[in-house]
């Protein structure tokens, strides 16, 4: 749906895929997310497996020419894409804030205030 996991009502996306440091409803920071590349990488699974197999089924029942299949597919493929680019990703996000990864956890220390104090206190001997 595209909205924050916690409340349910605040948007989840500023932009076509920027993700809101913070929800606007609820105050949930959201900046924790890390979905980096699988996003596209769920979209080219799923897009691959469904499109293949109906290209294929095309092929075998209406033999169409070459320039009929890339007129027809290379639109489609690329709609559907960005169509399911964005539900995909917030699912990631809201997958990420059910299991507490990547920040989430409210009752985790700062990662980074650790990073820095293991760095601090180590002298290399």
């Amino acid at each position: 749906m595209c909205r924050c996991p916690r409340c349910g009502k605040g948007r989840l996306f500023d932009g076509y895929l920027k993700v809101r440091p913070v929800c606007e409803t609820c105050g949930e920071e959201l900046f924790h997310h890390r979905a980096d590349d699988a996003p596209p990488y769920f979209t080219i699974l799923i897009l691959g497996h469904v499109l293949i197999s109906v290209v294929i089924g095309v092929e075998a029942a209406f033999r169409p020419p070459l320039w009929v299949h890339m007129a027809m597919w290379i639109p489609l493929s690329t709609l559907l894409a960005l169509l399911l680019l964005r539900p995909i990703k917030g699912t990631l996000v809201g997958l990420q804030w059910a299991l507490y990864m990547h920040g989430f956890d409210p009752n985790a220390e700062d990662d980074y205030a650790l990073m820095a104090g293991e760095q601090g206190g180590s002298n290399g001997a």
